[in-house]
């Protein structure tokens, strides 16, 4: 027999076999964290639960490399590369298989509501205008300290694709101080809570006119850290406590205008539980305490104001404290009852419950903290900002963030009138301190 007609005849067998089905693979899926069950149910147009973080680098950003580099970095980060589903019981993400969201040159007012369907159904943006980067984040997702470890990576590829020698160097690994960690760590760190340990009575809300609709706010003071250091030790006080403490004074003296309340002013102040608790994840892990100064007399002085803040920060950032804090909202997604129930009719329950916790609290002022980022990024990057979106009956808000030498106070504001703003700007140059302000240009149109 002919060799060649044999191999012939073996092929046509071989080719008359039924191909094996291909199995598709199931998209993974991960619960919310404790904190990100609320997000989902309270947010909308009017209050959008956005943060920003933004870098700013030492040059122009070149818009089709930072698509480039999010196209890159995405992928390894499952907890930014998922889309949020309805379930009967409980919201949850499911993995996004769809291409990375456009990014675009910045056009509108910042942390405006994320419409997922129209964003390749993520939950994030990424914008640019000059020389800044800015990741947009819906709080769902995580918290500050998550958004800004997606933030490094994707400006570090961004820089590696600009700079070939960088890349050469570096390549396109992740810094090995990136978490990708995606623990629940309220889940595992909860006791079992002996019950509510947070203020619940109502504060004194800011009434004053506000900006046209979607119009937004924001005015930056930039400070040297080591002058703030030297203000801040003069009062016995860390750099958190004052800064929160000149915030309040500036509501006091700019809307009550020194007078007494029936109402306290209170900031929160959210903590960010990762050092107290050893954890690395990337989902949100903070809690709300709140720096209340409540003036039931007339005319409180500068050095007053100072201690009582002080003195009410102090006494709740405690370890015991914030655990017994977020233990007890544990408890109750874990309670049997509450489990059951429907998905709508637990949605109810949290607005309810958001409401009155929103009106216990004026404002609110964050603190992401001191960014490091990797050594042979650094001669790119000039400074970090960040801020936050509206919430109900927070019509003004503060965030701290600092770089190397650097610390930016920014607010972000629907309110028409700087009225606090001025206040908390004039009392730091009192103070001896020499600030530099910014703003976006919604205060001098």
């Amino acid at each position: 027999m002919n060799r060649e007609g044999n191999n012939k005849e073996q092929k046509k067998k071989v080719n008359t076999r039924k191909a094996p089905r291909r199995r598709v693979r199931e998209p993974k899926w991960d619960k919310l964290d404790n904190t990100a069950h609320l997000f989902p149910v309270i947010a909308g147009e009017n209050m959008t639960n956005v943060y920003r973080i933004s870098v700013i680098l030492k040059e122009p950003v070149i818009g089709d490399t930072l698509q480039q580099a999010l196209d890159m970095v995405l992928p390894k980060f499952d907890g930014f590369n998922v889309r949020l589903r309805k379930g009967f019981f409980w919201y949850y993400f499911e993995e996004n298989g769809k291409p990375a969201p456009e990014v675009r040159e910045e056009s509108a007012y910042p942390c405006r509501y994320i419409i997922q369907n129209r964003n390749n159904n993520y939950m994030f943006r990424v914008t640019y205008y000059k020389c800044r980067i800015n990741l947009e984040v819906f709080h769902v997702l995580t918290d500050g300290m998550g958004g800004l470890n997606f933030l490094k990576e994707l400006t570090y590829q961004y820089l590696r694709l600009t700079h070939p020698r960088l890349r050469e160097q570096e390549g396109d690994r992740l810094s090995s101080d990136t978490s990708l960690n995606l623990e629940d760590s309220f889940l595992q760190n909860y006791k079992r809570s002996h019950g509510k340990n947070y203020r619940s009575g109502r504060a004194y809300i800011i009434r004053a006119q506000k900006l046209r609709v979607q119009e937004f706010g924001v005015m930056h003071g930039y400070m040297d850290i080591r002058e703030l250091r030297q203000v801040c030790k003069s009062h016995g006080m860390s750099i958190n406590e004052y800064l929160v403490a000149v915030f309040i004074w500036s509501i006091y003296q700019g809307y009550l205008h020194g007078a007494a309340s029936d109402r306290p002013v209170r900031a929160a102040v959210p903590v960010n539980l990762r050092p107290y608790f050893d954890s690395v994840t990337t989902k949100n892990f903070f809690v709300m305490v709140s720096a209340e100064f409540w003036p039931k007399k007339e005319s409180y002085g500068f050095e007053e104001v100072m201690q009582i803040v002080k003195d009410s920060l102090r006494s709740q950032i405690t370890k015991e404290n914030l655990e017994d804090i977020f233990s007890y909202n544990v408890s109750n997604e874990k309670n049997f009852a509450m489990r059951a129930v429907p998905l709508p009719l637990k949605n109810m329950a949290i607005r309810s419950v958001y409401t009155r916790s929103a009106l216990a609290n004026t404002s609110t002022v964050t603190n992401i903290g001191n960014v490091k980022v990797q050594e042979a990024y650094e001669p790119y990057i000039e400074i970090f900002h960040s801020f936050l979106a509206m919430s109900k009956g927070q019509l003004l808000k503060g965030n701290i963030c600092s770089y190397k030498d650097t610390l930016v106070f920014s607010f972000s504001s629907v309110l028409e009138e700087p009225v606090a703003q001025r206040i908390f700007f004039r009392t730091l140059a009192r103070e001896g301190l020499d600030v530099k302000i910014e703003t976006n240009g919604v205060y001098y149109e």
